[in-house]
Parts: C-alpha cells; structure tokens; sequence
C-alpha cells in the first residue's frame, strides 16, 4: 500500500483534547465524592483493554465480494490490517464499531477496535485491537441495528433476536434474546427501549415502543405505509415511509411520532427508501430516484429535493456542509442542500462506476465524518480522502491489494 498525504491540522486535535479534558473532570469532580471513595482508582471513561485517545480513531472496513478478502484500513495510522477471508459477502453494514459482513447464510461480525462513546456534553474516543466475534444467523435482508447495550438482529421474516451489547465488547455472540411477534422492518435501540413497527393484516404499519425484553409499553399514534430506511439522529429515530417519514422521540420518558410529509405525491421508485448520513447528524440523504437526492432537516423537519446527474452514492456531514453526490460521470459533486447549486465537483475523475450503475457490483459510497469523507474506488483499488470543506480537494489516497466494493467506516 501506498499512501500520498496530507497530515490532518493540530489544532482540532488539541482542541478536542481539551474539551474531552474539561468535560470530563467536571463528572469525575461529581462522581468522586466521599459517598464514592473508589472512583479515584478508575479514571472516567476507563475502558479495560482499549487505550482512550483525544481525537476520533477512525478505520474504514474494506471488503472483496469476488475474492472473499477483508481489511481494515487505520485512517490514523495509515496501516493496513488483514482479516480473516468471507466468501459470498454480499453487504457491509457497521454500527459504529462492529462490521457486519452479510452473506447468503449468515453475517460475521468483526470488531473494528475503533469506537466513540458519547455522553452528551462530551465524546470519549477509544481504540483496541481488532478481533473476530462469531457468525450470526440470517441470510439477505438481515438487519443489525445497535446501541450502548443491544444489537438487535431482523431476520427478512421479521423474526428479532437481541443481543448483549457487552457480550459483543467480549468478542463472543453470547445467548440472544428472542422477541415476541415478528415486525414490518428493523428493530431499533432507542432511548434505552426498542422502536418497531408492527402491522396488522394488510393495514399500514405502526410504531410499538418496546422495553428490552420485547413487552410493548407504549404505542404513540402514527401510520408508516410501506416502511423503508431508518436513521438514528440525535433528534430521534427516522422511518421512511411511503408519504415521508415518521420521527420518533422520546422527551422525559414520553414517546411521540411525528410524520415529515413529503407534501407532494411522490412516485415509488422516487421515495427515499435507505438514509446515509454522518452519525450523530440531524441532516439525512437518499436517492430521490435516478438525477435527485432528498436531503431530509429533521431539525426543521422540512425536505429538500435537490436535482443532480445520474446518481451512485450520496451522504453529508451535515448543515453548513455540502451534500456529496458520486454521479455517473465517476467524479464526486458537492451541492449547496439550500439552493441545490453545484458549487464543486472533482477533476479528474475519481471513480469507474459502470459496473456498479448497472447493478453488476456493489455500488461505491461515501462515508462521512466531522472533517473528511472516503469514497472507495473499487476499479482502482484505492480509496479518497476528501476535505470537503475545501472545494472537494483529495487529501489522501490509499492505495489496496484488493478491490474495496465495499466500505464502512468506524470509530465515529
């Protein structure tokens, strides 16, 4: 592998050492009172096994479907680290830390050693080695969603294990948990409960509010017809549906659905149907068909249809960034989501994507952080760095011995 840098500035560094600094002792200074003598001995934020670090550990999770090979690319380090080979790999899928390698009969789950740990007026980052976990059950349309303490698996038919976040932190799946009932899409982690869907008969499906063992302790008023994409912001939970999208919050112990109207007929094939964004965000994107991307406010609760070219890939970090479209063209596009002006676009072309436009290949995407974004160039084995706060410009290039098809980043 070869590597043409950049170095990232210091100053965001240092600066977010100092907060997680000050952020941190004034919770230490509440928790080391006399009725907690010991908290002396164990620093705030203390992971056993993980050394704490004042920026974001992040690493991208690469996979090969036609060759079965895996790597982990540490975007602070710059090293490459190889992983264990999975043939028939279909989707890569991450939760922030773990990688999910989706196969035909089962998802592997990887520990990426990359995390962050959010506590609300600050952000503790973390880094470990990388280790392999275990095969989960469940073929295509498997979904994984996480938080702090479960991982729930939804089978195709609906069928929801959870999963002991702490067993996962182990390395070992541990004894799942089965659900009662099956559900119309993902279970969701939320608000230390689980947000599902359910449905009656042919009826559009409902939001049902579950405690960790699956009983049902709230059902807020709501209707999701043909449910499709979920997102966790820190406004809430996201579900597509047919006229728009449902927000799930919870405030003092209340939940509540909201629904985002389109305010138009929107056509099928046009609906947002699967939400990329940088964690954390409130600013969602998705595909609006074939030339568009919506770009969902959920603070404003508004969307925004913005008309691009042939669309392959979208993501952004979010208000007063721009919205990142790979096009058809193999060149990466940045749009003003207020206006929808093209104010950037890369030259020369970053990626070859015919095999992807046309379904042949996993399609490339874009994985956005606070300060960069990576765009995997399968074709030519490499991946971009992108300052996209500077007119598109490639900051880094990593080039692979594999084809990086697909890419999911952690430590965020």
């Amino acid at each position: 592998m070869s590597v043409r840098s950049r170095t990232r500035p210091l100053i965001p560094a240092l600066l977010s050492a100092a907060l997680l600094t000050a952020g941190c002792a004034g919770q230490e200074d509440a928790e080391s009172g006399p009725e907690n003598p010991s908290s002396s001995a164990t620093p705030h934020g203390y992971v056993e096994g993980a050394t704490e670090a004042a920026e974001q550990q992040s690493r991208l999770l690469l996979g090969d479907p036609g060759t079965g090979d895996t790597r982990v690319l540490d975007l602070i380090t710059g090293k490459i680290h190889d992983t264990a080979r999975r043939a028939g790999v279909i989707e890569l899928t991450t939760d922030g830390r773990f990688g999910y390698f989706h196969g035909a009969n089962g998802t592997h789950v990887l520990d990426s050693g990359a995390w962050m740990v959010d506590h609300g007026d600050h952000v503790h980052y973390y880094r470990a080695k990388i280790q392999e976990v275990g095969e989960l059950p469940g073929g295509p349309g498997t979904s994984i969603r996480s938080d702090a303490g479960a991982t729930v698996v939804t089978a195709a038919d609906g069928k929801a294990d959870v999963h002991s976040r702490a067993d996962l932190e182990k390395g070992t799946l541990g004894t799942p948990a089965r659900l009662p009932g099956t559900y119309a899409g993902p279970v969701v982690p939320y608000a230390e409960h689980l947000i599902a869907l359910t449905r009656d008969g042919d009826a559009p499906a409902k939001v049902a509010v579950l405690d960790r063992s699956g009983k049902r302790v709230a059902a807020p008023e709501s209707e999701c017809e043909d449910p499709q994409g979920d997102a966790v912001t820190r406004r809430g939970v996201v579900l597509g549906c047919a006229d728009g999208a449902l927000l799930v919050r919870e405030d003092d112990g209340t939940f509540t659905a909201e629904k985002i109207a389109y305010g138009e007929d929107v056509p099928k094939k046009e609906r947002a149907a699967r939400f990329r964004h940088r964690p954390d965000s409130s600013t969602l994107t998705a595909a609006a068909g074939g030339n568009a991307v919506w770009v969902l406010d959920v603070t404003k609760r508004a969307w925004t249809r913005v008309e691009t070219g042939p669309v392959v890939a979208a993501n952004t970090a979010g208000e007063g960034s721009p919205l990142l479209v790979l096009e058809a063209d193999g060149a990466l596009h940045g749009y003003d989501m207020s206006t929808g002006e093209e104010t950037a676009v890369t030259e020369p072309l970053l990626t070859d994507v015919p095999e992807a436009a046309t379904g042949e290949a996993p399609a490339p995407v874009i994985e956005v952080d606070r300060s960069r974004a990576y765009l995997n160039d399968p074709a030519g084995r490499r991946v971009y760095e992108i300052d996209y706060n500077d007119a598109l410009r490639v900051a880094r290039t990593f080039d692979l011995d594999v084809r990086p098809s697909l890419m999911a980043e952690t430590g965020r």
